[in-house]
C-alpha cells in the first residue's frame, strides 16, 4: 500500500484523536435505543440512568473536541486544509449534543409516547442510530485514507460508505413522514402540549441521521479535493 511521506514523518495526529471524538458521539447517540425502550416501559429509573450516561459521554467527547483544537497545529503537511479538519470536527460533536438534548427534554417533561406510536419510533430511532454508526464506519477510514493521499481502492471504498450513508438518511426521512402521519391522526386523543413536544423530538431524532449524513458530506469533499 503507498504510504504519505508527510505521515510517516510527523504521524499521523490529528486523525486519531478525532476518530477517538466521533467515536464517543455515537456512543451517545447509540444509547438513544435504550433510552427510548426505557421510556415506552415508563421506567423512569432507568431512563435517568441511560441519560446520564448520554450526558458523561457527551462531555467527554466536547472534551476530546476540545483537545484537537487546541493541538492542532497552524501548519499540517497533510493533503488535509487544517480548516477542513476543523468544520468536519464540529460536524461530528453535533451528533452527540442532539442526542443528549433529545434526553433531556424527554426525562426534564416525563413524555410519553401513545402506545399506537411506539413501533414505529423505536424504528425511527434505530435507523437514526444507523446513521450515526456509518458515518462512524467511515471516519474509521480516514488514517487509512491519509495514508494513500486520498486516493485508490480506499477512497472508493469510503465513497461508497458515504453513499450507504445517505441512503439511511433517505430512510429516516421516510420514517419520520410516516411517524408524523401516524401522530397527525392520534392529536385528537392527546394534550395539545404533549403533541407540540412529541413533534419536536420526532424532529430532532432526525437531527441525528442528517448531522450524521453531513460527516458523511465532509469526508465527500476532503476525496475531492
Amino acid at each position: 500500500m503507498p504510504t504519505n511521506p508527510f505521515v510517516s514523518l510527523f504521524g499521523r495526529s490529528p486523525i486519531g484523536p478525532m476518530q477517538q471524538h466521533i467515536t464517543k458521539a455515537h456512543e451517545c447517540a447509540a444509547n438513544l435505543v435504550p433510552f427510548f425502550e426505557a421510556v415506552m416501559a415508563e421506567d423512569w429509573v432507568r431512563v435517568e440512568q441511560v441519560q446520564q450516561e448520554m450526558v458523561r459521554l457527551e462531555r467527554e467527547a466536547d472534551k476530546l473536541k476540545k483537545s484537537v483544537r487546541m493541538h492542532l497545529p497552524k501548519s499540517l503537511f497533510l493533503p488535509v486544509p487544517r480548516s477542513d479538519l476543523l468544520e468536519l470536527l464540529s460536524v461530528q460533536d453535533k451528533v452527540a449534543n442532539r442526542a443528549k438534548d433529545i434526553a433531556g427534554l424527554m426525562l426534564g417533561r416525563q413524555m410519553a409516547i401513545p402506545t399506537a406510536l411506539q413501533p414505529l419510533m423505536l424504528a425511527y430511532v434505530q435507523r437514526c442510530v444507523d446513521a450515526s454508526a456509518q458515518a462512524l464506519k467511515a471516519m474509521n477510514e480516514l488514517d487509512e485514507l491519509l495514508e494513500t493521499g486520498f486516493g485508490g481502492r480506499e477512497a472508493t471504498l469510503v465513497q461508497h460508505m458515504v453513499e450507504e450513508l445517505e441512503e439511511i438518511e433517505h430512510d429516516t426521512d421516510r420514517q419520520q413522514i410516516e411517524v408524523r402521519r401516524t401522530l397527525f391522526k392520534l392529536e385528537k386523543e392527546l394534550p395539545a402540549v404533549d403533541v407540540m413536544f412529541l413533534y419536536r423530538i420526532i424532529d430532532w431524532v432526525g437531527d441525528v441521521a442528517d448531522r450524521a449524513e453531513r460527516v458523511g458530506n465532509r469526508l465527500e469533499q476532503l476525496l475531492a479535493r
